[in-house]
C-alpha cells in the first residue's frame, strides 16, 4: 500500500523569524489534527538546520529545494548531498520546472542530482510536467515521458523504489489554474504505465506520484481522491500554516 505524502515547497520566501514562526505554528496544528500522510516541508537552504532541529520531535520531515550534482570541492555557492544528510534532511526536490527554466538544469544534470541524493540516503522528489504550449499542441505525454525516462530510468529497481515523482503541469504552477482531476488522474496513470514498461507491475504500484500546481484546501480533496494521485507538492499554500494543514488532512 502506497503512502500518502504532502510536501510543502516554500521556494525563496520568508525571513528567518517568519520561517521559525511558520514552523512553530505548523507543529501546533499538526499535533492537534489527525494527519495521516507523511508531511514534508522544504524551506530555503538557510533554514534547513532549524527545521531539522524542530523536526526531531514533530510530525514532519524536512526536504531541500535543490542539491549539488557534485560530491564536494570548488563549487562556490553549492550545497552537497552529504551536507544535507548531515543535517538530517531526508528529501530533496529535483527537476522543478523553475530550476529547469531559470537555471538551465538539463537531463544530464538532473540525472547526476538524483544519483547524488540516493548515494547519501536522500529521497528525490523528482518533478515532471509540460508547459501550456506543449499541452495545447498535445505533446504533454511526449514531454513527460522524456523527462521520466531521462531523469530516472537509468536507476535499477531498488534505487527507483526510493524515488517520489511529482507531476507539476508548468501552466498550473503559481497561476491559480489547476489541472482538472481528470487531467491529473490521466497523467498519473500514464506515468505509471511508463514505470510498468521499465520496471514491472509491482514497482509501478508502489511508486508514489504527487500532484503539484495551484493545489489548495479547496481542490485538494477532489485531486487526492483520483486514482493514482498519492498526495501533493504544494507551493504558495504551504506558506500559510492552517491552509497547508487543511490540505494535509485531505490526503
Amino acid at each position: 500500500m502506497r503512502k500518502k505524502v504532502v510536501a510543502g515547497n516554500w521556494k525563496m520566501n520568508l525571513g528567518f523569524e517568519e520561517a521559525e514562526e511558520l514552523i512553530e505554528e505548523l507543529i501546533d496544528l499538526l499535533e492537534k489534527e489527525d494527519i495521516k500522510p507523511d508531511v514534508i516541508i522544504c524551506p530555503p537552504y538557510p533554514y534547513l538546520e532549524m527545521a531539522s532541529d524542530y523536526a526531531q520531535e514533530a510530525r514532519f520531515k524536512v526536504g531541500a529545494q535543490n542539491i549539488c550534482p557534485f560530491e564536494s570541492g570548488a563549487y562556490t555557492g553549492e550545497v552537497s548531498a552529504s551536507m544535507l544528510s548531515s543535517m538530517e534532511v531526508t528529501h530533496c526536490i529535483i527537476g522543478h520546472s523553475e530550476r529547469r527554466k531559470y537555471f538551465g538544469e538539463d537531463d544530464k544534470m538532473l540525472t547526476a542530482k538524483v544519483n547524488m541524493a540516493l548515494i547519501h540516503g536522500i529521497t528525490p522528489i523528482f518533478c515532471v510536467g509540460e508547459s501550456l504550449p506543449e499541452r495545447e499542441s498535445e505533446k504533454h505525454f511526449e514531454i513527460v515521458r522524456r523527462q521520466v525516462r531521462h531523469g530516472l530510468f537509468h536507476l535499477d529497481t531498488n534505487e527507483f523504489a526510493k524515488v517520489i515523482i511529482a507531476y507539476e503541469p508548468v501552466w498550473a504552477i503559481g497561476t491559480g489554474i489547476t489541472a482538472s482531476p481528470a487531467q491529473a488522474a490521466e497523467m498519473h496513470a500514464y506515468i505509471r504505465t511508463l514505470i510498468v514498461e521499465r520496471y514491472g507491475e509491482a514497482p509501478a504500484e508502489e511508486t508514489i506520484i504527487l500532484y503539484g500546481g495551484s493545489c489548495t484546501s479547496k481542490n485538494a480533496a477532489e485531486l487526492f481522491a483520483q486514482p493514482g494521485v498519492d498526495g501533493g507538492l504544494v507551493g504558495g499554500a504551504s506558506l500559510i500554516a492552517d491552509e497547508f494543514v487543511a490540505i494535509c488532512k485531505q490526503a
